[in-house]
């Protein structure tokens, strides 16, 4: 009895917490976009996907693909701060505010999730996040979002898709810009077992 007992209680783990080797993260990201041009006129409406990755890594060989563990209750945000200060700035409007926890892919696989399975349902924004791990950790994300009304002096009319491809390393506990003249996005990746408050 008392080993069915032991039994039903792992079975009820969550499975990345079953193998040390196959550590979970907690990812909590704040997309935003300007109320205003935040750069010159340049035509962002021919914007292109090409992604911008910092640091050199050499692919692992494997294709390990990471896993969504859960969503993450807003009682767990840490960046909470930073979404009060873009609203009362006036010149940035936070569209969605979500935190999850996964396991990461490989490095190079580029394999992540759609916003939706994240709890985004913004109205014109698509695209995916994903977090890689090889010998650094790299959060990317390849975002587009068509905005009815783009801000004055980005010479885009209704209805343009800004894109946002982006990835780059990433430590724990240190907060991430990812910047568009449109939109962005902040992040911040750390250890789902151990997590502290950002910044201490």
């Amino acid at each position: 009895m008392k080993l069915r007992m032991l039994w039903l209680a792992l079975l009820a783990l969550p499975a990345w917490s079953q193998d040390a080797a196959t550590p979970g993260y907690h990812i909590e990201i704040i997309v935003f976009r300007a109320n205003g041009a935040q750069g010159g006129g340049e035509n962002w409406s021919n914007e292109t996907a090409a992604g911008n990755s910092v640091g050199e890594e050499s692919s692992s060989g494997s294709s390990q693909v990471g896993h969504f563990i859960s969503a993450l209750g807003a009682d767990q945000f840490q960046l909470s701060d930073i979404e009060s200060k873009l609203k009362s700035s006036g010149a940035y409007v936070p569209v969605a505010h979500v935190a999850w926890a996964q396991t990461a892919s490989a490095w190079g696989t580029k394999a992540g999730f759609p916003v939706q399975k994240l709890g985004i349902d913004v109205p014109g924004l698509s695209g995916t996040v994903y977090l890689e791990r090889g010998q650094y950790l790299h959060l990317g994300m390849a975002l587009s979002y068509s905005i009815s009304s783009p801000p004055a002096g980005l010479n885009a009319g209704p209805g343009t898709a800004f894109t946002l491809n982006e990835d780059r390393r990433v430590k724990f506990y240190e907060r991430n810009y990812y910047d568009h003249p449109a939109f962005g996005v902040i992040a911040l990746v750390t250890p789902a077992q151990g997590a502290r408050p950002a910044g201490r």
